[in-house]
């Protein structure tokens, strides 16, 4: 198993980084709120995990080994791939999952794209025994602080998580005044504000 890579970011796509470790680029699927924390030609270390499937070997990236576990953890649930482990991560934070898993919280899954009441119900079943319990180190924001590119990065997330473009920009345009409102704009709390605009939407 690769445990985590670490190096200068060679290339950043909306939802994949390219990490140069040893003279290889590695690519390596992140959420968006991991994305945002990244910058070509800085070092980064990322922790990872390895999902083998019979026609691909995928590399997925954290930023830190919380979310790694926990990303591994969403999986066992039936009818849960990494796609979706990862889009959960996208809206939520791990504890911000562990808490809505003990209090119960539907609202809070299907707040991610792909999960709907009786999967929310159901998966609330799975995960009561598996996640744990909140540390209570923080609320549901996610995500460090961005300043700049904020509006790109929301859109090339939405886009990530399977929204057309016409609906990732009036969810930003929704946004926007929230984001103009904050001293340092920060994706992860954008993006929730977005996909629950989404949700309320369709």
């Amino acid at each position: 198993m690769i445990a985590f890579v670490s190096g200068p970011v060679a290339a950043l796509a909306p939802d994949a980084a390219v990490v140069e470790v040893g003279g290889i680029g590695m690519a390596v699927q992140c959420a968006p709120n991991t994305l945002s924390t990244l910058r070509v030609g800085q070092q980064t270390k990322l922790a990872t995990s390895l999902v083998v499937r019979e026609d691909s070997l995928t590399l997925y990236g954290f930023a830190d080994d919380d979310e790694r576990q926990t990303f591994e953890l969403l999986q066992t649930a039936s009818g849960v791939g990494p796609r979706l482990a990862q889009a959960m991560l996208a809206v939520h934070s791990p504890d911000a999952l562990r808490r809505a898993v003990a209090t119960g919280d539907e609202k809070a899954l299907t707040a991610v794209p792909g999960i709907g009441k009786k999967g929310a119900q159901k998966l609330l079943l799975e995960y009561k025994d598996r996640l744990g319990e909140p540390l209570g180190t923080g609320g549901p924001a996610i995500g460090k602080a961005v300043t700049a590119g904020w509006h790109d990065q929301l859109h090339a997330a939405l886009i990530g998580l399977g929204y057309a473009t016409r609906e990732a920009d009036e969810a930003v345009a929704v946004v926007t005044p929230q984001a103009e409102a904050m001293e340092s704009p920060q994706v992860g709390q954008l993006l929730k504000a977005a996909l629950q605009t989404l949700n309320r939407t369709r």
